[in-house]
């Protein structure tokens, strides 16, 4: 999306003199007198105020006729978060029942605004719409563990057991008393940085689901379908899979490894899963034509 606000563009253009790291993630800056996008880090000389244009990824400065920077090069690994919005997320994941308030924040020399733009774009919700859900995830596991809903709640910082149950269901559909006594499904799912760009990791306890590109068009598309094929909750939050899938990513760009552990979860229909199951056959480092790909499915 084209950035047009002028407060915003006033902004984004001291932080491209300033070339500030913080603004990583936040915008990619297009000259129009050369026809270039970049960083707001690059090293190139700068340009005048009224030769740029600003877009909220390196996806949309592309779309429009932009070429990408030799020097900074904006469509590897754009979207890494500032080291503000990592410290903001940091907090909430580890302390998922402490409310965290725009002055918390603030008083830790984190901008709230950064913050909630990046969260927004990237995560689909607010950073308190992520520490929200964040919460009830805990809560959840809390209370299939056989805790009391009351003494969840408590904990989980809410001031009445009304205004827990309502968020609850809410979020997951079902009371906490119900997902209590019937668990409900929850797949979890986490954003992981590689060297060809964010990508969004989702996995339940059976294995991993999903590992998609986070600016693929039709992701919400399959993050539906997993809903509905597994009657599951989707939840942000941590999960052994997704520790083991970011740790084999990061080995396998390292050049350390060419073969992927981490259990898989298939979630499509029958066709599909067969066509999965072929392409695991694909040796490393080989390629397959679709027409061999056919001949052996």
């Amino acid at each position: 999306m084209k950035i047009t606000d002028p407060g915003m563009v006033d902004e984004y253009y001291q932080a491209l003199l300033k070339r500030d790291r913080e603004y990583l993630g936040l915008f990619v800056v297009g000259v129009t007198s050369t026809g270039i996008c970049c960083l707001p880090t690059c090293r190139a000389r700068k340009p005048k105020k009224e030769n740029t244009e600003y877009f909220d990824s390196s996806a949309h400065a592309l779309r429009a006729g932009y070429r990408p920077c030799k020097i900074c090069r904006p469509t590897e690994g754009t979207e890494a978060p500032p080291v503000e919005v990592r410290r903001a997320l940091q907090l909430a994941e580890e302390s998922p029942a402490e409310r965290v308030r725009d002055a918390d924040l603030r008083a830790m020399g984190i901008g709230p605004a950064t913050v909630r733009r990046w969260c927004q774009r990237n995560l689909g919700l607010s950073f308190h719409g992520y520490h929200r859900m964040l919460r009830i995830n805990a809560a959840y596991g809390a209370i299939a563990a056989g805790r009391t809903v009351t003494d969840v709640a408590l904990e989980s910082g809410y001031d009445s057991l009304s205004g827990f149950r309502d968020r609850y269901k809410a979020v997951t559909g079902h009371t906490p008393s119900a997902s209590g006594s019937a668990p409900l499904q929850l797949v979890h799912y986490r954003r992981l940085e590689t060297p060809l760009g964010p990508m969004l990791a989702a996995a339940d306890d059976s294995g991993l689901v999903l590992l998609e590109f986070s600016d693929r068009r039709m992701l919400e598309t399959e993050l539906n379908d997993i809903e509905h094929r597994l009657a599951a909750q989707l939840l942000p939050g941590d999960h052994e899979h997704l520790r083991t899938v970011e740790r084999e990513l990061a080995e396998y760009f390292a050049g350390q490894r060419q073969n992927f552990e981490v259990p898989l979860h298939l979630v499509g229909t029958e066709f599909q899963k067969s066509v999965w199951r072929v392409l695991l056959d694909i040796p490393y480092g080989e390629t397959r034509s679709y027409r061999a790909q056919a001949q052996a499915l």
